[in-house]
C-alpha cells in the first residue's frame, strides 16, 4: 500500500508533464547532424529557435517533446555548423573592389595583364584605370614590372594597380604625376622603386597610399551597394561574421547606419585605422557595440608583405642581400597608440609578416601587458616568428591571428625569400596555438578566396587548391579538424570578445547557422572543396 501512495504522485507528474502544452517556437530543425562546438565538441539531432536565438539544442526527441512551430526544418541528415566567422578580411574593400577594379589575380603575365585593363577601361570608364591582383611571381620574369607599356597605354588615364598582398602598387607616369612622386621622393615605411635613376612606377607600401589618395572618393550610393553585394557573396559560402580591419570614420558610421535601416544584415567586427579622427571619436566613449557592430579594436601595421618584400625580417632576404624589408613606423608611434588604447581599454591587432616586425611589436605589447591578462591583444598573419620568440604570445597572452590560405598561396616562393632555416618557423600554426591554446583563422580576402571552406581546407591538408604538394606543405603544422572548425567559429568569436553571443549553438546564443551537405569532420580531403552550402541563417533568418 505504501508502494501505491509513493508511486501515485509521480505517476499523476508523468501524465500532467504528457499533457501539457509545447512552447511554441519561431523554428526548429530536425533530423540534421549539428556540430555544436560548445567545449565538449557535441554532436546533436535537433534544435529550437526563438527571437533570433538558439532556446535549446538536444535531440530530436528532446525537442520535439518541449517545443511546436510553423516552421519546422527536416534536414533529412544534412550537416549544420555554427556561422561562419572570418577573423580578418577586408569586407568594405572587397566590396569596392567589385564595384571599381579590374580583377587582376592569377593572370600568369603581363600582356594578359594589359589587355584585360584595356577591356576593363572600355567597360568601366571613369576617371581612373584601377586594379588590383597582380602578383609577380606568377609571371616567368617573377620580377617587379615598370610602367612603360602602361605609360604608351593609358597616357591619359591616370593607373593603379594593387598588387595581391595589397603592400604594393603598380602605376603608370600619370598616376605618379597627380601625386608628385620623383625620384627623390622619400617616405617612411615605403619605397619609390628606381630604375636607371627613374622611378618604375612599382610603389611599395606607405608610399602607394601618395597615389591612392589622390582617387575621388566614391557616393555613398556605390559603397552602400558595394557592401551589400559583399554581404551577398558572403552569406553564400556561409560566412554570418567579418572582421573588417583597418576602416575609416565615415565608413564605420555608413555600416551602422545601414544596419540599423535593416540595409545590411551582415555582422561586423569594425577595426578602426589609427587616425586621430576615429582615436577622438571612439576612445573617449570606449567600445561601441550594437547587436551586430562592434568598434573595440586599432588596427595597426609594423611592417608590409613577404611578396613584396615588404616583410621586416630580423636577417637579410635570402634572395635580396642587404634588404630586410620596412618598418611602417618607429617604436614611438607604436607606443603611443598602444598607450592610449590599454588606457581606454581597446584591443590592439597589428599586421606583422616577418620575425623582424613579430618581434619588434610583441615587445612593445609586453610593455604594457606585462604578464598573463585577458586583453587579447592581437597579432595578424605572425607569419615568420623566430624560434625565441613563439614564447612571448604565451607570456603576454598574445593572440595570433592566421589565415590559412596564405601558407599555401606562399609555399611555392617563401623559401626563395626566407631560406632553407626561417622557412621551418613561417606559418607555424600548430607552434602558435600551443602558446594560448586557441588562435583565430581568416582569409585576408579579397587577397584571399572567401570562401572558410578553403581556410579550412588549408589549415588541415596545407595544399592548394590543385592538391599540391601531394604531401602537404610543412604538415606538422597542420591544425586538426576540429582545430579548423574552431578557429572558424568560437575561436574567431573569442578574439573579438563576442564568445559568449556566438561562435557556436548553444542555448541563449544568436542562431547563426550554415547548413552544408557535407561533414567536413570526416570526409576526404577533395572532399571539404567539393562541399556545398545549402543554407545560411542569421539570427533566426534564412540569408541564403
Amino acid at each position: 500500500m505504501n508502494k501505491v501512495k509513493t508511486l501515485f504522485p509521480v505517476l499523476a507528474l508523468a501524465i500532467l508533464s504528457c499533457n501539457s502544452p509545447k512552447m511554441k517556437v519561431d523554428q526548429i530543425v530536425i533530423n540534421a547532424m549539428v556540430y555544436t562546438v560548445n567545449d565538449s565538441f557535441t554532436i546533436a539531432e535537433s534544435f529550437a529557435v526563438k527571437d533570433g536565438k538558439f532556446l535549446a539544442v538536444g535531440t530530436n526527441e528532446e525537442i520535439s517533446a518541449k517545443y511546436t512551430s510553423d516552421q519546422i526544418s527536416d534536414l533529412d541528415g544534412m550537416v549544420v555548423y555554427p556561422g561562419f566567422i572570418d577573423a580578418h578580411c577586408h569586407f568594405y574593400g572587397y566590396g569596392m573592389n567589385l564595384m571599381q577594379y579590374a580583377d587582376l589575380a592569377g593572370i600568369a603575365n603581363q600582356e594578359s595583364i594589359y589587355l584585360k585593363l584595356q577591356e576593363h577601361l572600355a567597360k568601366a570608364g571613369g576617371e581612373w584605370l584601377l586594379g588590383r591582383g597582380w602578383d609577380q611571381n606568377l609571371w616567368p620574369e617573377k620580377e617587379f614590372p615598370d610602367n612603360q607599356r602602361l605609360n604608351a597605354l593609358f597616357p591619359d588615364v591616370p593607373v593603379f594597380l594593387i598588387r595581391i598582398d595589397g603592400h604594393a602598387a603598380w602605376c603608370n607616369s600619370k598616376a605618379l604625376e597627380l601625386a608628385g612622386i620623383t625620384a627623390t621622393t622619400k617616405i617612411d615605411g615605403g619605397e619609390v622603386l628606381l630604375k636607371n635613376g627613374k622611378p618604375t612606377g612599382v610603389l611599395v607600401d606607405n608610399a602607394k597610399d601618395l597615389v591612392f589618395n589622390q582617387i575621388p572618393s566614391p557616393s555613398v550610393a556605390l559603397q552602400t551597394k558595394a557592401l551589400q553585394t559583399a554581404q551577398n557573396n558572403c552569406f553564400a559560402v556561409g560566412l554570418t561574421s567579418v572582421t573588417d580591419c583597418g576602416l575609416q570614420l565615415e565608413t564605420i558610421m555608413l555600416m551602422d547606419s545601414l544596419q540599423k535601416q535593416d540595409k545590411l544584415k551582415m555582422r561586423i567586427n569594425a577595426m578602426m585605422e589609427p587616425s586621430d579622427e576615429n582615436l577622438n571619436h571612439f576612445l573617449k566613449s570606449g567600445p561601441y557595440i550594437t547587436d551586430r557592430l562592434q568598434v573595440n579594436t586599432i588596427k595597426l601595421y609594423a611592417d608590409g608583405a613577404l611578396g613584396s618584400r615588404g616583410a621586416y625580417l630580423l636577417a637579410d632576404y635570402s634572395d635580396s642581400p642587404g634588404n630586410r624589408g620596412l618598418l611602417m613606423n618607429e617604436a614611438p608611434y607604436f607606443e603611443t597608440i598602444c598607450r592610449k588604447a590599454f588606457e581606454a581599454n581597446f584591443q590592439v591587432a597589428t599586421h606583422c609578416i616577418g620575425d623582424g616586425a613579430n618581434r619588434f611589436i610583441l615587445e612593445i605589447y609586453g610593455k604594457f601587458l606585462e604578464g598573463k591578462n585577458d586583453r587579447r591583444w592581437r597579432i595578424e598573419h605572425a607569419q615568420i616568428v623566430h624560434p625565441d620568440d613563439f614564447a612571448l604570445y604565451s607570456k603576454y597572452a598574445v593572440i595570433p591571428s592566421i589565415q590559412a590560405t596564405h601558407a599555401t598561396s606562399d609555399m611555392f616562393w617563401a623559401d626563395e625569400r626566407l631560406g632553407s632555416e626561417r622557412i621551418k618557423s613561417a606559418y607555424a600554426y600548430q607552434e602558435l596555438l600551443a602558446q594560448n591554446g586557441w588562435l583565430p583563422n581568416g582569409t585576408d580576402f579579397p587577397i584571399e578566396d572567401i570562401s572558410p571552406l578553403k581556410t579550412f581546407f588549408a589549415s588541415v591538408a596545407r595544399k592548394n587548391i590543385e592538391g599540391l604538394p601531394a604531401e602537404g606543405f610543412q604538415m606538422e603544422n597542420a591544425l586538426t579538424r576540429e582545430q579548423a572548425l574552431r578557429s572558424i567559429t568560437i575561436w574567431a568569436a573569442r578574439a573579438g570578445f563576442e564568445e559568449t553571443k556566438k561562435g557556436s549553438i548553444e542555448p541563449g546564443k544568436c542562431a547563426d547557422f550554415v547548413v552544408l551537405d557535407t561533414d567536413l569532420m570526416n570526409c576526404c580531403d577533395d572532399g571539404i572543396l567539393r562541399a556545398k552550402v545549402l543554407k545560411t541563417v542569421l539570427n533566426g533568418e534564412k540569408v541564403y
